[in-house]
């Protein structure tokens, strides 16, 4: 898919989703500054979009514009205003190559200039484009859903699950998952402790052994 990319911005985008193993929100609202290249990491912030808001004090559900809650009738509108700006931020570790390429881009595209500018000056739609048309250039046929049965073309998602399976075929053991559910942020570990493990050495380390054979042919 990368070789069949019509552009760097386009190859990047692809390898971004795969090495990365990213959410294709995540890899559209990475800036300049969230690259840190001395370090060979990517900061990843995600601010969950669906979340249940709930009052603190009786439990009843809250709308996004509510001031008081329906059920006690006790103010909630900072309590409201504090859920929704509930974020999960991950540190990961990339790889050099893929380093090298983005430094590459960042250089040609002479958006490296604030650490505030997107890497990738795309809409989600457009993103999706991108994946479709490389998978379908490349060769790749659409994939079948084995629950459904619905047939649908090669996504961002799937590069996701890509990422994933590959991780798992590698290494399954317990100390492995428990990696692999903190680099793709699942909800299921704690924001705060996340956070903290994601930048160590046995995250890195772990990275590093997903690529290195592919990196050894190269």
């Amino acid at each position: 898919m990368e070789r069949a990319a019509n552009s760097l911005r386009d190859r990047l985008l692809i390898r971004v989703l795969f090495r990365l193993g990213s959410r294709v929100s995540e890899a559209l609202a990475i800036r300049t500054g969230d690259v840190d290249f001395a370090r060979g990491t990517v900061t990843i912030l995600h601010l969950k979009r669906r979340i249940r808001l709930l009052c603190p004090n009786c439990k009843a559900g809250l709308g996004r514009r509510y001031d008081f809650c329906p059920g006690c009738g006790k103010q909630v509108a900072e309590v409201v205003q504090r859920q929704q700006e509930h974020r999960r931020v991950r540190i990961l570790p990339i790889d050099k190559h893929t380093l090298e390429i983005l430094q590459e881009y960042l250089s040609q595209s002479q958006v490296a200039s604030s650490s505030s500018v997107l890497v990738f000056s795309l809409n989600r739609h457009r993103a999706w484009q991108i994946v479709r048309d490389c998978a379908r250039r490349s060769g790749l046929p659409d994939l079948m859903n084995p629950d459904t049965g619905m047939v649908r073309g090669v996504s961002p998602h799937r590069l996701r699950d890509a990422f994933s399976v590959h991780a798992m075929k590698l290494d399954d053991s317990g100390d492995a998952l428990r990696l692999l559910q903190e680099h793709l942020g699942h909800a299921s570990f704690n924001t705060t402790a996340k956070y903290r493990k994601v930048a160590g050495e046995e995250h890195r380390k772990w990275y590093e052994r997903l690529w290195r054979e592919d990196d050894a042919v190269k």
